[in-house]
């Protein structure tokens, strides 16, 4: 069976029809399912939908489009929520300097101070890294020695990832994959060891094929794996079953729970 290690199930793109998409999620085989819970956008939303169903966790955090809003209060608001029993992780945290909707010394400020909560709480994190690499890494050696944790989405080259592997982290490895000329991503999965890697939709955003320019949802992570046993010359289920184990080892998921669906096929 399959996970999703990413999903915003809660956002309004799925307003018509949530329940309808869980449960083509859970005909197509997904085990589990990580729900993100986004601090300053409804994280209650999301963190309800983890507490209603047995197959879906959630991680929250502050997103650094967000880090203008950081603040003490939030920084409380933030701990009280990560100690609710439905929450497995701290994330979305990290740092965005493509769109730069936050101040980055702000957004640095608000990673670093998640990054010690995850420490006190101890819970791994979902890191966001969009073309912040280096700072990413320096605040991860000063802050995050001795934290679990995964790069959502990853985006960086194979010098990256043997370093995020070297610290100890996940990479997960979005529905890009399934896309044509993304040759650095599929040497970093070709590369990189089947028990450290993640598969994930980041939906309702970045579709696989056949599905792209669609809204995505979490029954297409089974492209993505399929894409994943590709590349590495493996089966859709051997990578399905590793890539879940590895998704239970970080974030401390019971290995006989999640969802009891299943389809051979993988599809809905």
């Amino acid at each position: 069976m399959v996970s999703d290690s990413h999903a915003h199930l809660d956002m309004a793109d799925y307003a018509p029809d949530r329940d309808q998409v869980i449960e083509r999620a859970r005909r197509a085989g997904l085990k589990w399912i990580i729900a993100v819970a986004m601090l300053t956008d409804g994280a209650e939303a999301a963190l309800d939908l983890a507490a209603s169903r047995e197959f879906i966790r959630a991680v929250v955090g502050l997103h650094p489009h967000d880090a203008k809003a950081w603040s003490r209060d939030e920084l409380e608001e933030l701990e009280k929520l990560a100690r609710r029993p439905e929450v497995v992780g701290l994330g979305e945290i990290g740092l965005d300097f493509y769109r730069d909707y936050s101040p980055r010394e702000r957004q640095e400020t608000a990673l670093i101070e998640q990054l010690l909560l995850a420490g006190r709480l101890k819970l791994p994190v979902a890191i966001h890294d969009r073309q912040a690499h280096d700072r990413i890494r320096v605040l991860l050696e000063e802050h995050g020695r001795g934290l679990a944790g995964v790069f959502h989405c990853f985006s960086g080259d194979w010098n990256l990832a043997r370093w995020v592997l070297d610290l100890g982290f996940y990479i997960s490895v979005p529905g890009v994959i399934t896309f044509n000329k993304v040759e650095k991503l599929r040497e970093v999965v070709k590369a990189a060891p089947l028990d450290r890697l993640l598969v994930e939709t980041d939906c309702p955003f970045l579709a696989p094929a056949p599905y792209r320019g669609q809204r995505n949802e979490p029954a297409y992570v089974v492209e993505t794996a399929r894409a994943v046993a590709r590349v590495k010359g493996l089966s859709y289920e051997e990578v399905a079953t590793q890539t879940t184990a590895n998704l239970e080892r970080l974030f401390n998921l019971p290995a006989g729970s999640g969802s009891t669906a299943n389809s051979p096929s993988g599809r809905t």
